[in-house]
């Protein structure tokens, strides 16, 4: 089993425990509005370490993005697999393929 999909079990796992002895159990009690703001915040630090941090900072502040994006997607019911699959389908698409294909 991957990383990815070792913590996507943990957040399920934690999803319904007692919020106050699980961070993952908070934000599902914050609700999902709570969670989006929490994935741009990530993405903001992670720019921002991109530009003027260490190497350091940068996968550390990677981690989180990609942390709390897999706890949104849990809140959502969706499940890693259909964001691999979703990458799967683009494989081999320049970005600018991709990118049309979305605007048509």
């Amino acid at each position: 089993m991957d990383t990815l999909t070792r913590l996507e079990h943990t957040i399920a796992e934690r999803r319904s425990a007692d919020p106050g002895s699980s961070y993952v159990a908070q934000l599902t009690s914050r609700g999902v509005p709570v969670m989006a703001r929490k994935v741009g915040e990530e993405a903001v630090e992670t720019a921002v370490a991109a530009l003027s941090g260490t190497r350091e900072d940068l996968v550390g502040e990677a981690a989180d993005v990609i942390f709390h994006l897999m706890v949104l997607l849990a809140a959502k019911g969706i499940p890693l697999r259909e964001v691999m699959e979703e990458l799967d389908r683009r494989e081999g698409l320049s970005g600018l393929e991709e990118k049309a294909s979305r605007s048509e």
